[in-house]
């Protein structure tokens, strides 16, 4: 009897495949930062110096505030249309952890609600409690990975440890975080633009850094 062998599962991909568009829209989203920023310093530097006003433009500024958030949802989008297997295995893995972080959160909520003393500050429900321990353990290892991405790491280790969280999930976490940041620094930005361009252009390049570590934190694989 002939038997026909099962075909390999797939193989998942680097997280800097499995985020490749992302990490190049937030490339691009750096290089247009500066750009922006360098429309409204150019003209200041080029102008002569018994030149009092120097007019600038602050489109740029206005434009990459405006495209942003619409440049790097696509990328995402992008991304999981290219690698479904990846998909569905972190959607899984979501899942697990999800069910392991509202057993644990309703573990506490019992311990504080037979505990004397409870405070009048409402307990979060346990769904709440499950979400928000993914986005603090985000913006933990964001914040870490700034100074010694080392330390960083073992935290994701040890946060991953319970089985309450995984590697990617908290790493992803961590990339929101940042894209977060960034995105709200361009729309300041933009809402500085027609009234203050240097303040704008300030702006611009202090939402790098943070994309910056969102590439860092993209393309990160502890495997």
């Amino acid at each position: 009897m002939t038997t026909t062998p099962h075909a390999p599962a797939p193989s998942l991909p680097a997280r800097r495949r499995r985020h490749a568009r992302l990490i190049a829209a937030l490339t691009d989203l750096i290089g247009a930062c500066a750009e922006a920023a360098g429309k409204v310093y150019g003209p200041v530097a080029a102008a002569p110096p018994e030149q009092e006003a120097v007019e600038t433009s602050v489109l740029s500024c206005v434009r990459v505030g405006m495209s942003a958030p619409l440049l790097l949802d696509l990328a995402v989008t992008e991304d999981a249309t290219r690698w479904p297997d990846a998909v569905a295995r972190e959607e899984a893995t979501a899942r697990r952890t999800y069910a392991a972080r509202c057993a644990l959160a309703e573990a506490h909520r019992a311990v504080h609600r037979t505990a004397p003393g409870r405070g009048p500050v409402p307990l979060p429900t346990t769904d709440q409690g499950a979400r928000l321990d993914v986005a603090s353990a985000g913006d933990e290892v964001a914040d870490r990975w700034v100074g010694d991405p080392e330390r960083a790491v073992a935290l994701v280790r040890e946060l991953a440890a319970g089985g309450e969280l995984a590697v990617d999930e908290i790493l992803d976490a961590a990339v929101d975080a940042v894209v977060v940041t960034g995105l709200l620094t361009l729309s300041e930005a933009h809402t500085a633009a027609m009234s203050d361009p240097s303040t704008a252009a300030e702006l611009c390049l202090a939402a790098v850094p943070h994309f910056s570590l969102a590439v860092a934190l993209a393309s990160a694989d502890l495997d």
